[in-house]
């Protein structure tokens, strides 16, 4: 190739972009899918009521009456069962809290679960109140709804952030993959080309898509949901290009020496499933035990989803997010340069 044509770096790119163009299942993951993710779960979580919990009553003596003072709270649905089928729902999730007539009132509830714990209080409040407690100081409630502070604000970052995990992985690691199994790969060890080439043009090609993937996002979150970028965009723009090369990095090095598509598969579910799971992409990984939240904040998606939220909620600037930026860094470096040095191409 001449220095004319652009050289081999440039050719590469652009063969992987064109290439990437005419795969509309590729197209339908990297735009269409985390739209319609965050409105499915947008509608469920942007003006959700507090949902009732089911507690159960069981049969006995003064069960009516013990269902009639719980079912004053307006959070709890009561519902009377003997002790064979309140055990029974108890242990399936079917309902939160188990409460026992008698002289003393008895709640059996699993302690492990925040609804059951919510139950027991609330349970307990409504006993109270009907047996004519008064309390000493009034309260009142404020509910918070606006932009920023609720769920789908909180939802909207991490389903970005897993946007760009999933594009950098799949579309790096089936496309080269892919290309061993068709044995485009041995033609190209003929070409005038280096390896670092070969394996920098996929990473630029996938930079190419990165600011319509990330602007299609946003712009469906702010307008269908209100949700809110306080940051600036040069910080938004500097954190997302370096988590998109942090798993374009991670697609390369799974890809490097896998054969098949069904290979590689199993080797992307191993490397993002945990990301999933514990990187904080639809609840905080602050609920996970304490040991551990040092192994997840060293994840490059805990890195990204912190740093985006920290943005786009709070208007970070650079100095608060280099911590995630520089975790990210690490990652793609470490992963361009074992790749590079174990990848072949047949």
């Amino acid at each position: 190739m001449s220095d004319r044509a652009g050289g081999p770096l440039w050719q590469l790119t652009l063969w992987r972009y064109r290439e990437f163009l005419r795969e509309p299942e590729a197209i339908f993951w990297v735009f269409a899918f985390p739209i319609l993710l965050a409105l499915a779960l947008g509608i469920a979580f942007k003006s959700r009521a507090p949902q009732a919990l089911n507690v159960a009553v069981q049969l006995g003596a003064g069960d009516s009456a013990l269902a009639v003072d719980l079912s004053t709270s307006a959070g709890l649905r009561v519902e009377t069962l003997d002790s064979v089928e309140a055990g029974r729902r108890l242990r399936t999730g079917r309902v939160a809290l188990i409460a026992v007539p008698g002289t003393t009132v008895a709640f059996v509830f699993d302690s492990t679960r925040d609804e059951s714990r919510v139950a027991r209080l609330l349970a307990n409040d409504a006993l109270q109140v009907a047996g004519g407690r008064a309390d000493p100081r009034a309260t009142r409630q404020i509910t918070v709804t606006e932009p920023g502070s609720r769920y789908i604000d909180f939802l909207i970052p991490g389903l970005l952030g897993l946007n760009i995990m999933g594009t950098g992985l799949w579309s790096i690691a089936f496309g080269i993959v892919r290309s061993r199994n068709q044995r485009l790969m041995k033609r190209m060890l003929a070409a005038p080309m280096r390896k670092a080439q070969f394996l920098l043009a996929q990473v630029f090609a996938r930079l190419a898509f990165l600011a319509f993937e990330v602007g299609a996002v946003l712009a469906f979150g702010v307008v269908a949901f209100g949700v809110p970028i306080h940051g600036s965009p040069v910080v938004l723009a500097a954190l997302v290009l370096v988590g998109a090369m942090a798993f374009a990095g991670l697609g390369l090095l799974v890809a490097s020496r896998a054969k098949t598509l069904e290979g590689v598969s199993g080797l992307m579910n191993v490397v993002m499933v945990p990301m999933w799971i514990f990187s904080g992409v639809f609840f905080a990984w602050s609920h996970f035990p304490v040991s551990m939240q040092p192994w997840i904040r060293a994840l490059p998606l805990t890195a990204l989803n912190d740093g985006l939220r920290a943005v786009l909620l709070d208007g970070a600037g650079f100095a608060s997010v280099l911590g995630a930026m520089g975790i990210m860094a690490l990652w793609g470096a470490a992963s361009f340069v074992t790749a590079l040095s174990i990848f072949r191409w047949t």
